[in-house]
């Protein structure tokens, strides 16, 4: 298969070259030339299926052109290693448990299943492989875990000073190896953009080698329809879901269209964002206004200018009509997303963390008038990353920290501060 730009679909690439390239010389992104569908061979018995199953006919939808099967399977069944369980706190009210991987974020799926195929697809080669990605908190870790200690890889994770949180941090800067970790000062925004600046620096580009481990890169982005069709798989037959999605970069709700894509049926997608809300502003306007983001206490959903946008205009081949008819928008502030901490733990005794508990606001938002819909609202990240804020709602003690991250605490941080600057980051990356 063949992939095009999304600024210019007559500039064309195969496989390798957009996974391993991850960004258009036109600072497009890619998109597959035929977007696949699931046959009725799948759909006929979906869900008696596994979750390991349902990952590998998706992947081989995109990818078996290029990949063999059995290459396929091997690198699914080490990205679906831990489950996607749905947890119901009341009637139509369902929470997508995304953080049983090994960093306790949705991130862990995308970055088991891109270093993976990476892998496959360099099979062979003798240069050394640099994964760049910026984060906003739960990227970082999970790309910086999914490749740690790879031979023939080294990762650079740049990520906003003083914006995630002090677990989050460690998870980036505290593995050493082959990980090194630039504490940038600015926003995501700003680490994203001397990503891209990077990428679009051809010659640098490749006398690096580099690649993209950002949504922007497919191979983060397929791997996140999987757990869409395995949540729907866990409800009673014949219900369809509103799926209410967390989101900041905005590549969890591009995934889940692509869901739809493959043929999964939804009732309708809830994008729920924090006062970063230019993409629930541009449903509601129709307006794109892209600005700088704002600090939350939903660090990870932090970004001003999301960059999957492209991808879901794509998908709704530019009509501003059909997307706001597909996906509604909420956005919540802080003092909301605390009281919503707060009110699941008191009715559900269930601890949500900042991220999903704006996706649950947005969930009761959406019930309340559209009764008798069945919400699933993607918990993206655990609880005890955010230990500062669900403590402040909580109490102290409130939460068990699962032992992978508790280990994090007392590992001392390393990483190089930088402005927010790109020539300096280019002489940065130059002097390596």
């Amino acid at each position: 298969m063949l992939y095009h730009s999304t600024n210019n679909p007559a500039h064309r690439v195969d496989l390798k070259e957009a996974i391993l390239r991850s960004l258009p010389p036109d600072n497009g992104l890619y998109m597959p030339d035929v977007l696949p569908t699931l046959g009725e061979d799948f759909w006929n018995d979906w869900r008696d299926r596994s979750f390991q199953d349902i990952g590998f006919a998706v992947a081989k939808a995109f990818f078996g052109e290029d990949v063999p099967d059995d290459a396929l399977r091997e690198i699914v069944a080490g990205t679906v290693s831990f489950d996607a369980p749905l947890v119901t706190l009341g009637p139509g009210d369902h929470i997508l448990e995304l953080f049983h991987g090994p960093t306790l974020a949705f991130k862990d799926f995308g970055a088991r299943f891109m270093a993976r195929l990476m892998a496959w697809l360099t099979r062979g080669d003798d240069r050394e492989l640099t994964v760049l990605v910026a984060t906003s908190g739960d990227t970082g870790g999970a790309v910086a875990s999914a490749f740690h200690n790879v031979p023939g890889t080294r990762v650079i994770i740049l990520y906003p000073q003083g914006k995630v949180s002090g677990l989050q941090e460690k998870q980036l800067t505290a593995l050493g190896g082959n990980i090194t970790a630039l504490e940038i000062q600015g926003s995501f925004d700003d680490c994203q953009a001397l990503v891209k600046s990077a990428f679009l620096d051809r010659e640098l580009a490749e006398r690096l080698n580099l690649t993209s481990a950002n949504s922007i890169n497919l191979a983060r982005l397929v791997p996140q329809s999987f757990y869409y069709i395995h949540a729907a798989r866990q409800l009673p037959e014949g219900v369809k879901p509103t799926f209410v999605i967390p989101s900041g970069n905005f590549g969890n709700l591009t995934a889940g269209l692509l869901a739809v894509q493959l043929g999964l049926p939804v009732d309708q997608f809830v994008a729920a964002t924090n006062l970063n809300d230019v993409v629930p502003e541009y449903l509601r306007l129709g307006q794109y206004t892209p600005r700088p983001s704002v600090a939350t206490i939903s660090n990870a959903m932090d970004v001003g200018a999301p960059s999957n946008f492209v991808r879901m205009q794509a998908l709704f081949g530019g009509s501003w009509e059909a997307m706001k008819n597909r996906i509604s928008g909420f956005a919540v502030d802080d003092d909301q997303t605390r009281a919503a901490i707060r009110t699941v733990k008191a009715l559900h005794d269930y601890a949500i963390d900042p991220h999903g508990a704006i996706g649950w606001l947005a969930a009761q938002k959406w019930r309340a008038n559209h009764p008798g819909s069945a919400t699933v609202t993607l918990e993206t990240a655990h609880p005890a990353k955010f230990l500062d804020v669900m403590e402040a709602e909580l109490g102290h003690d409130c939460l068990a920290i699962p032992q992978r991250l508790a280990v994090l605490a007392g590992r001392q941080k390393v990483a190089t501060l930088l402005p927010a600057d790109k020539a300096v980051f280019r002489d940065w990356l130059c002097s390596m």
